[in-house]
């Protein structure tokens, strides 16, 4: 059975940082390329970033020289990095593996921005 776990959403100030976490379980996860999206109160949900399972990546405008995604392959773990975070980037964070036709989700982390 395939699981992926978010974790490290949260509260935090405008120009702050969070790390957010996505640990797989029940897959070989370096086969997988890993999408981060996600999805504001009344919009549709969007992609952010991704990296492939050989390791190119690629972001949104809006996450471009403020977000950096990685992995681990040794521990199953996708990461995104998110820095100088803003009010817009407040929504609910998802994780995503692909490959071919198989396509997995979490079940998502809040993130809120807000002084």
């Amino acid at each position: 059975q395939v699981q992926l776990v978010e974790s490290g959403g949260g509260l935090v100030q405008p120009g702050g940082s969070l790390r957010l976490s996505c640990a797989a379980s029940g897959v070989i996860f370096s086969f997988y390329a890993t999408n981060w999206y996600r999805q504001a109160p009344g919009k549709q949900r969007e992609l952010v970033a991704y990296i492939s399972s050989g390791g190119r990546t690629y972001y949104a405008d809006s996450a471009k020289g403020r977000f950096t995604i990685s992995r681990d392959n040794a521990k199953n773990t996708a990461i995104l990095q998110m820095n100088s975070l803003k009010p817009e980037d407040t929504a609910v964070y998802y994780c995503r593996l692909t490959r071919e036709r198989e396509d997995y989700w979490g079940q998502g982390t809040q993130v809120t921005v807000s002084s």
